[in-house]
């Protein structure tokens, strides 16, 4: 299935990219739709998800709970987006050597963490971040693509938590597409680049439209305006989990 066809008219045609993956976790043929989905993009605050799993992955190896510390910075991180918990976190995991560590250990193939201190220039794909989604919504044991195991279910239980108890304000991206009532679980990531003033958006998560469980990761920079860009991510999160839906819809029961 193609996305091409309801996403390309959503774009200015002004130097905006937009990436896009979408994923039906209640498919059984576990098909990753996808839009520009191996285009690099920076990832802002959603770099935040993969500094907590490398901190979960780090504590199950070590045969631990997370300290007391480590709970508070992990909840102010997702929950607020906190800057200062990231920057304590990513000191903890390794900076961007633990997460690529993390990242590989979960099945994610194009991600780099960014250089010194600077974690929310590490580098993504919207594939990638259906993958590492994957990692942390799917239903009973994962098998890690490599050894050691991956998160365990207590790891994936709570970053789910974490992610359905944004703050206000912060509630935009994916949750747009959802359908009414239903609940979501997301991270989005926001950056105004120095160099252009042009913004980066991205929102990742997970929605439930139909019954059906959508894993879904947009990417987008280039945007005039942090507001532009949010419309922007949320009209293709709707159009893309719509075209899913209606693809999911139209099979013979």
């Amino acid at each position: 299935m193609t996305l091409a066809r309801v996403l390309k008219p959503l774009l200015p045609e002004r130097g905006t990219r937009l990436a896009v993956a979408v994923l039906d976790l209640d498919s059984a043929d576990q098909e990753v739709a996808s839009y520009g989905a191996m285009e690099s993009f920076d990832t802002a605050s959603i770099s935040k998800l993969g500094i907590l799993a490398a901190l979960l992955l780090r504590a199950q190896d070590e045969d631990r709970a997370l300290t007391a510390a480590e709970h508070g910075a992990a909840e102010e991180m997702i929950r607020t987006s906190d800057n200062d918990a990231a920057n304590a976190l990513w000191q903890t995991i390794g900076e961007a050597e633990g997460l690529d560590a993390a990242h590989k250990r979960l099945g994610l193939k194009a991600t780099r963490g960014g250089p010194g201190t600077s974690w929310g220039l590490t580098q993504t794909t919207a594939s990638d971040q259906v993958l590492l989604l994957r990692a942390i919504f799917a239903r009973g044991p994962v098998a890690s693509p490599r050894p050691p195991q991956g998160l365990s279910q207590a790891s994936r239980a709570y970053i789910r938590r974490l992610m359905a108890h944004i703050t206000d304000g912060q509630d935009w991206g994916v949750s747009a597409a959802g359908s009414s009532g239903s609940r979501w679980a997301l991270k989005n990531g926001w950056n105004q680049r120095n160099t252009t003033g042009l913004w980066v958006i991205n929102s990742v998560g997970q929605v439930t439209v139909h019954s059906h469980r959508y894993l879904v990761s947009v990417l987008s920079s280039g945007n005039p305006s942090m507001k532009s860009g949010i419309t922007l991510v949320e009209r293709a999160a709707r159009a893309a989990i719509g075209a899913a839906s209606a693809h999911v819809r139209s099979r013979p029961q």
